[in-house]
Order: structure tokens, then sequence, then C-alpha cells
């Protein structure tokens, strides 16, 4: 009788330790302790993004977010230090370094509102995901019916975040569309985006051709001439309230990005920009915003030129746990509003 329990006993190491050394997805390095012991529920059985909620697959791989490139693309690192590029499946948010396509995006409008509207909810979707993402240690999982990577050689990856699936996050904030491929789970992704649209969520405001151009909800009072502020252009695409290092070293680096994504020329003498606890800082007359430029208003101190201003302070105001920036034309109407 010692023999054969002996075998069983072997066997039972045998297949523990086959359990044990599972591999890492292909094309992700070997990590441990990735994944849960819930499998991750069918497109038809996934819970409504808000307030539902999802689990992380078991073969997912645990990463570090160390950097949020735009909206839908995250730079990532391993346990092990590499790094890699991940794009994320199911979702296409507006760009920010390019140009739009309102053809793209069902009902928006092929216009320089259409656009400038897009422009900002790409804003938007970047600086949502700065604030879920980076620095967070996330799940990334793969789709099977999708390639391990695409252009550029990115891994295409759901991201579990803090009991949602980011990806179809997005979707359900109207932060971006549905990129259309095979995916499995694009069912559930085009109802979650047919939600968002019948709700008027997020870019899908931008089907009117005029919202877009302030980057909060803040209704911007028309100037004296009646024509509408939204109609500049000018839009606040950067809100940097954390400088590199202590804040008090490094006031160039806390800065705001103003920019004109309209066709024409803005002429800035006048206008200003504040911080919630209300100091403000008024452009020079020598400002002109020509169409696609853009300028950085740096806290502190400096030599105003090639696109830089400097506010001129001598301390940090900018709130690092939350801050609204508001930009004002010179007869005083809200042109734009960004918090970060």
């Amino acid at each position: 009788m010692e023999r054969p329990l002996g075998s069983l006993a072997c066997c039972l190491l045998l297949v523990l330790a086959g359990c044990a050394s599972v591999p890492a997805p292909e094309g992700l390095p070997d990590q441990p302790g990735a994944g849960t012991a819930d499998a991750d529920p069918s497109p038809s059985s996934l819970p409504p993004v808000t307030p539902g909620s999802t689990t992380p697959p078991p073969d997912g791989t645990t990463v570090t977010v160390v950097e949020v490139v735009d909206g839908d693309t995250v730079r990532i690192r391993y346990g092990n230090g590499t790094r890699d590029t991940a794009r994320l499946l199911g979702v296409d948010t507006p760009e920010v370094y390019g140009e739009n396509t309102p053809g793209e995006f069902e009902g928006v409008p092929d216009t320089a509102a259409g656009r400038s509207c897009l422009g900002e909810y790409g804003d938007r979707a970047s600086a949502f995901a700065d604030r879920r993402l980076a620095g967070e240690e996330v799940t990334v999982s793969f789709d099977a019916n999708e390639p391990r990577r695409g252009y550029y050689d990115r891994l295409l990856v759901y991201v579990h975040h803090d009991g949602h699936e980011f990806n179809r996050l997005l979707v359900h904030r109207g932060l971006g569309r549905v990129y259309d491929s095979s995916f499995e789970k694009r069912d559930a992704y085009y109802a979650t985006e047919a939600d968002a649209m019948d709700a008027g969520r997020g870019l899908w405001t931008c089907r009117d051709g005029e919202a877009g151009t302030r980057t909060s909800t803040v209704t911007a009072p028309a100037p004296a001439t009646g024509t509408p502020t939204s109609e500049t252009g000018v839009v606040i695409s950067k809100l940097h309230a954390d400088a590199e290092g202590p804040d008090g070293e490094n006031l160039t680096d806390e800065y705001v990005v103003v920019t004109n994504r309209g066709e024409d020329p803005v002429e800035l003498a006048g206008w200003t920009l504040a911080e919630a606890a209300g100091r403000t800082y008024t452009f020079p007359g020598s400002t002109t915003l020509a169409a696609g430029e853009s300028v950085t208003v740096h806290v502190g101190e400096g030599t105003d030129g090639d696109g830089h201003l400097y506010w001129g302070r001598t301390s940090p105001i900018l709130n690092n746990d939350g801050e609204t920036v508001t930009l004002r034309d010179a007869s005083g109407a809200v042109v734009a509003e960004r918090s970060g």
C-alpha cells in the first residue's frame, strides 16, 4: 500500500507545480501574481460600466502605468522593469496631437466647430486617463479575436482598474467612440456607445456643431458684439499643476497651455487666466494666437517669448490635489475653463 500512495502524491505535486508555472500571455514578460481567481464575464453578461464593475481575467498581467500618451494610449512598466506602449482595444478617443476627422464620429459635422469640439474632448479624454491611470497598478489583458500588437508595434489590450474595464468606461463617459474591429466585446461596447449618444454625453454633444469650445459645462456669456465666445475656438488645452520635484523650486513647471483651435488668429490682449482662489494673469497686448498655435503660461518668472509667457509668481499657486483655471476675454466673458 505504500507504493501507490507515493505515486499518487507525486502526481498531485506535478499537477500543482504545473498550475503554479502557467506562463504569462505571449508577448508579455512573465510576471508573478498577475490576475485573479474570477473569469472575465462574457460580452453579453457585462454589467453597465456605471455603477457596475468587472473583474480582471485570470490570465491578465499586472503592470504600472508610467505615462499617459493620450486618452487611448499608455506606456506601462512590468514588474521586472521593462517597458512597453499599449493601445486600448475597442475605443478611439479624439486626437490631441493632430487633426480630427469628424466623419469618424457619427453625427459630428465636418466644420471648424466640429473639429474644435472633438479636439477639446481629446484633451478631456487624456486628462481623465491621466487622473485615473497615471502611476497606478492596473491589469492588462488581450482579446482572442485581435492580434497581440497593432500599428507601431503597440500592445492591444484591455485595461482593468478600480473595478472597471477602463476602455469601456471611456465609451460610457462619451470620451471616445467604439473602434470598429472584430474584438470579442464589440456588441457590449456598441450598446454602451448608443447609450452615451442617446444621453448626449461627452463628445456626442459635438453633434450640434457648437458645443465643445470650452473644456467644461460652464455657459459662456456673449461679449458686447453679440458673437458667442465659443466661435473663437480658443481653449485651455492643458493644465499642469503638479511640477516636477518640490513645487516651490520649479515654478516654471506649473503652467497652463492655451490653444487656438479656430481657423482665424485671435488677439489675446486684455484676456485673463484666473485660478480657483482668484489670482489672475493678464495677457500682454502683444499676444496673438494664430490658428493652431498654443501659448504656455508658466506660474514662475521668466522672459516672455517663443510661445512662452510668465505669470511672475514667486510661490506655487496651482493646487496639486485639484485645480480649476478660467480663461476670460477682454470683456470678462468666460471663454474656457479647465479642471485637473
